[in-house]
């Protein structure tokens, strides 16, 4: 499984299409993330200010449509690595029926995520 933070009003956006945020435009993948700890830091870090709901998806990755690479959070291989962590990168929509979980990300009055709560 692998997760993907949102902003609630952009997943409902388009319920009865597959999910396309503007990274995969603009940058051509989804950004995703390998576990909750991780979703979480960055709800926390690039999310903060964000106002209204945030949802953290749980995607199956087998169920995806699109391909998924391992990669650095710029989208560099893991051979040009060297030694960052790499993060799943969704190349293509994420069709819905692969998000198996949708839960919101419970955040403190600073904003930062604390936990993922289930819907």
């Amino acid at each position: 499984m692998i997760y993907h933070v949102v902003a609630q009003d952009d997943w409902l956006a388009v319920p009865d299409r597959p999910y396309a945020p503007s990274s995969l435009r603009e940058e051509g993948f989804v950004h995703c993330s390998p576990d909750e700890r991780t979703a979480l830091a960055i709800a926390s870090t690039l999310f903060r200010d964000a106002a209204g709901p945030l949802l953290a998806l749980v995607i199956d990755e087998s169920g995806l449509g699109a391909p998924v690479r391992w990669e650095t959070g710029d989208g560099r291989p893991p051979a040009e690595a060297g030694g960052r962590p790499l993060f799943p990168h969704v190349y293509g929509e994420i069709n819905r029926e692969a998000v198996t979980r949708v839960t919101e990300v419970e955040r403190d009055a600073e904003g930062r995520a604390t936990r993922l709560i289930p819907r």
